[in-house]
């Protein structure tokens, strides 16, 4: 059985290790994977933007199943153009993606169903933005509409801030076309939780918990990031929450989808914040969130493809989503030097022998042409360990992250450490 792969990152390295345990599949292909990936799949030039590419790959190919991971190409339509071609796909189709789109669709899907999220509002207008940041609560959060790689989210102190995040995004472009729309919304405080979940676009089945870190810096400092490490289970997601999201968010926004004509197949991707009033939704995601992905899946139980396949055909009540019950996980991200802001690229890696319950997940690396890697992104490995204790897997974990040999690389020392308390007071 031939898979395909869409992205190059440290998520599609987890997807693909995944799903590399089924016997059954005997090809793997990543499009366009990178210099890590490429020991675990054989990676195709062909970017995950390029979707007259990758359906013409899929159907020369004869690709038997395709994973579209990132959120660009399922915007896209990826998953609409190879499903036109007859080639089975894990992911929304594009009417689907649009919950990650466009944050002003999706708080107004949350209103409209009334799903608990921040209190909002939604301006096509700078003038009318401006007036509303002038007189409204603080601390304030802007965002940009669409799609902006993670970075279209501030956190706004004081006016000026907030008047100076919403003329960056409705006058000078900083995230192009998709800070045209802003959606200004309320402060939430509490905890944060990630949580991924399967949907077929009836039945929900959640994964396992976890807690990024997205402050490039020790204590939660410095510029946001894509992220800096995750830990899985989230010691704040207690039985008596996962009640309560699944009644309150979890199967009402996937009945809001479905009532919409946009019924959501693949992994719906929750950000939670868990405030005095109960959890709340923060953001959704159309896709696995990454660096949750690399705790996440190697906690699964389950065939990964099995359960992907569910998805896409409906028959994800009938199918088992186990994940291990009494085994924690965190990953370490080693990033280059600089990273969310400039840093050098083609810099040299050595990674070591990994044993078992370690992996190293790549997100940015090449080969160079004697084969050794060279690094070629700002995160560039995740640096993940399971263990029976959180304690001990983030002890394996940054054991693991300290014998990659990257001169050039960094990382946060203190992943885990925000859990690790909160399981002194939450039990």
């Amino acid at each position: 059985m031939k898979i395909l792969v869409v992205g190059g990152g440290g998520r599609e390295h987890a997807i693909i290790q995944k799903l590399k345990e089924n016997p059954a599949i005997t090809e793997i292909y990543a499009l366009p994977g990178n210099g890590g990936i490429a020991a675990d799949a054989t990676c195709v030039n062909i970017g995950a933007t390029d979707i007259e590419g990758i359906v013409r790959f899929a159907v020369e190919t004869k690709i038997d199943y395709a994973v579209v991971a990132p959120d660009d190409p399922l915007a896209l339509g990826a998953v609409d153009a190879l499903g036109e071609k007859g080639i089975p796909c894990f992911g929304p189709n594009a009417a689907a993606a649009k919950i990650e789109a466009s944050k002003a669709f999706a708080k107004e899907l949350m209103r409209k169903y009334g799903i608990p999220t921040a209190k909002c509002a939604i301006f096509t207008e700078m003038e009318k933005a401006l007036a509303y940041v002038a007189e409204c609560r603080l601390p304030t959060v802007v965002k940009a509409d669409g799609l902006a790689l993670g970075k279209g989210v501030l956190i706004c102190q004081t006016r000026e801030e907030a008047a100076s995040a919403v003329r960056g995004m409705m006058e000078e472009g900083l995230f192009g076309k998709s800070g045209s729309t802003v959606v200004i919304e309320e402060f939430l405080e509490g905890p944060e939780v990630s949580v991924l979940a399967f949907t077929d676009g009836k039945t929900v089945k959640p994964m396992v918990s976890s807690m990024d870190h997205k402050r490039a810096g020790d204590g939660d400092t410095g510029l946001n990031t894509g992220g800096m490490g995750t830990i899985a289970p989230n010691p704040y997601y207690t039985k008596d929450v996962a009640a309560r999201c699944m009644e309150e968010i979890f199967l009402p926004t996937v009945r809001a989808m479905a009532a919409e004509g946009r019924p959501f197949k693949g992994c719906l991707y929750f950000g939670l914040m868990i405030t005095k009033d109960g959890p709340k939704v923060i953001e959704y995601n159309c896709r696995f969130g990454d660096p949750e992905t690399q705790v996440v899946l190697p906690l699964l139980r389950s065939d990964l493809y099995t359960v992907m396949r569910a998805t896409t055909e409906g028959t994800l009540d009938a199918t088992e989503v186990r994940f291990a019950e009494d085994e924690s996980a965190c990953c370490v991200i080693l990033a280059s030097k600089g990273y969310p802001g400039h840093y050098e690229k083609n810099c040299p890696l050595r990674l070591p022998e990994t044993g078992e319950g370690e992996w190293l997940f790549i997100a940015g690396a090449k080969r160079a042409e004697d084969g050794s890697l060279l690094s070629s992104g700002g995160r560039v490995i995740g640096a993940t360990a399971t263990a029976p204790t959180l304690e001990d897997a983030v002890e394996r974990a940054y054991a693991l992250a300290r014998r990659v040999e990257f001169p050039n690389g960094f990382m946060r020392s203190d992943i885990g450490r925000r859990a690790l308390d909160a399981q002194k007071t939450t039990r």
